[in-house]
């Protein structure tokens, strides 16, 4: 029987334990609220219920779940619908208890409310109530208000029951003190739930919130790899989402839980944290001399000297021309002038092209530089000696980009060093995989990438999806010391061509381009001027 009727006292508990189960098991915050209310209300049997949250900083009720069975009504929760009811306050403009109303009532005195008949009632405000009676044509009557308090006994929302119902004959009935137990019992199961639910949130909040906070920190050290942090991990959701959807190829089986990407988000979020450590002159070596500041203008002063060294050489030999008497000697002196010093200039603006760093420098390029190195100037030690120094030439005559050897194993380093700083935290079991994720994202498919040189075999799809997106941002990056950012028919040619040579996923590529995926990237990212014409059928590697 039902409990106001004797119910077995067992099948209570059973219940009880089983809404606990289900309770603890819940993940998602509005399916949560509204098994909560449908427990309840199975539970006591009753016709309708609200179920509402405590803002505690506004100081008033937010609705969250309506469900009403005989208008067929049902609000908020997973429905999608919102609740068109304003919060309640607790408190009047003045700052005095809005105890008029049973809800309100409940949480301010923190105890259960039990009503018999809403019309008959003299101590609460029902004329909300009997507006929506007049309006749906409902009749409420009897009232099960309970307040939800947490661990540390705060209230924390309160579900409020409506016309219990006799289960043998379908009529109103009042609600039961034993009626009034069970619904406590619930709502001490429902607060532990949600207030475990919040607690839960609130770590992966922090947590979070701590990874942006190494991503502002590396944002500060360097603003040229701030922004690529925080675009990274979205480029690295859109192409996950497209390859989830795929239907066609190795990505058929390709089919993420919510919480796998949520694994691959933080993944992408922490991808780069060993830059921490990364020297800042190495991260924003905008060109190939650069430390500390860019030491072309001190060859070019060397350059400078030597111009002037010629103009005294010129100088001198004019006026040892006129002692002599050889006026005809000037107009010849003066031309080997011009051509020496057309030549020198011509040297030191191939040194500054050179400084500024390419995809890639020509060998006859090189050899020209070591050509230059061996002219000899005069130092202000008096002392003469090479123009540049072997660490100038090995510097300038880098073949792509702006980093020497040692700089490069020093960026490298931040690879091996992200994997090896998230080795050492406890990873939750669905987080396990993001060390593995985050410190794979510069390996490539035919094993030529760094630090460990694993091959395809060794590469989940997840780390081929960060590697993706890693090198698509950093192509089209505009924030960069040593590059502009390039536009999208050349970046994606340059990745058709690292899909030929065994760099990036195919399969991944394919639905990066079919789903336009780059497109809707760049219209978010890029500037308008990187958004030219692309030719999708002359980007290498893809087919329709």
């Amino acid at each position: 029987m039902y409990p106001s009727h004797s119910r077995d006292l067992w099948q209570c508990l059973e219940q009880l334990n089983r809404i606990g189960i289900a309770l603890s098991r819940e993940r998602d915050t509005p399916k949560l609220l509204e098994t909560i209310l449908i427990a309840a209300k199975r539970l006591l049997n009753a016709d309708a219920g609200t179920l509402y949250l405590l803002d505690k900083d506004e100081r008033r009720l937010r609705f969250e779940v309506l469900r009403n069975d005989s208008l067929q009504l049902y609000l908020g929760g997973t429905t999608g619908t919102t609740i068109p009811f304003d919060p309640i306050p607790l408190y009047d403009p003045a700052g005095q208890p809005n105890t008029g109303m049973v809800v309100t009532y409940a949480v301010l005195q923190d105890t259960t409310v039990m009503v018999d008949d809403a019309y008959a009632d003299q101590h609460f405000d029902f004329s909300g109530t009997h507006r929506f009676d007049q309006h749906t044509g409902y009749r409420s009557r009897s009232f099960l208000t309970v307040p939800m308090k947490d661990h540390e006994e705060e209230i924390i929302g309160v579900f409020q029951l409506i016309n219990a119902l006799d289960p043998e004959t379908g009529q109103v009935r009042t609600f039961s003190p034993a009626d009034r137990q069970l619904a406590e019992s619930l709502a001490s199961q429902a607060a532990i739930a949600l207030t475990n639910h919040q607690l839960i949130r609130q770590l992966q909040q922090l947590f979070e919130s701590l990874i942006e906070l190494i991503n502002t920190a590396i944002d500060h050290k360097s603003p040229y790899t701030g922004a690529h942090c925080q675009r990274v991990p979205v480029l690295t959701m859109m192409i996950a989402e497209a390859a989830r959807r795929c239907e066609r190829g190795r990505l058929k089986a390709f089919r993420p839980t919510d919480e796998e990407l949520y694994e691959l988000k933080i993944a992408g979020l922490l991808h780069d944290c060993g830059k921490i450590t990364t020297p800042v002159h190495v991260v924003d070596k905008a060109t190939k001399l650069q430390t500390l500041f860019d030491r072309i203008e001190l060859v070019d002063t060397r350059g400078e000297v030597l111009r002037r060294d010629l103009e005294i050489e010129l100088l001198k030999a004019k006026l040892a021309a006129v002692e002599c008497g050889d006026h005809a000697a000037i107009p010849r002196l003066e031309q080997q002038f011009s051509a020496r010093l057309a030549e020198l200039e011509e040297d030191r603006e191939h040194l500054r092209r050179c400084n500024s760093g390419s995809e890639f420098m020509r060998p006859e390029d090189q050899a020209r530089v070591r050509q230059i190195a061996v002219r000899r100037w005069v130092g202000p030690d008096g002392q003469a000696r090479d123009f540049l120094s072997g660490e100038e030439i090995d510097n300038l005559c880098i073949a792509k980009g702006t980093l020497n050897p040692t700089e490069r194993a020093i960026i490298e380093e931040h690879v091996a060093l992200t994997l090896r700083m998230l080795n050492a935290l406890p990873w939750p079991k669905s987080l396990h995989n993001v060390p593995e994720y985050a410190g794979s994202h510069h390996e490539t498919l035919d094993g030529g990438g760094y630090h460990r040189g694993l091959r395809e075999q060794d590469l989940p799809i997840q780390a081929r999806i960060i590697c993706l997106a890693d090198v698509f941002e950093a192509l089209t990056a505009r924030d960069r010391p040593y590059k502009p950012g390039k536009p999208l028919s050349e970046v994606l040619n340059i990745l058709g061509r690292m899909v030929r040579d065994r760099q990036i996923d195919p399969d991944l590529f394919e639905v990066f381009i079919r789903e336009g995926v780059w497109l809707n990237y760049a219209r978010q990212y890029l500037q308008p001027e990187q958004i030219d014409t692309v030719d999708l059928s002359q980007i290498p590697e893809y087919t329709h």
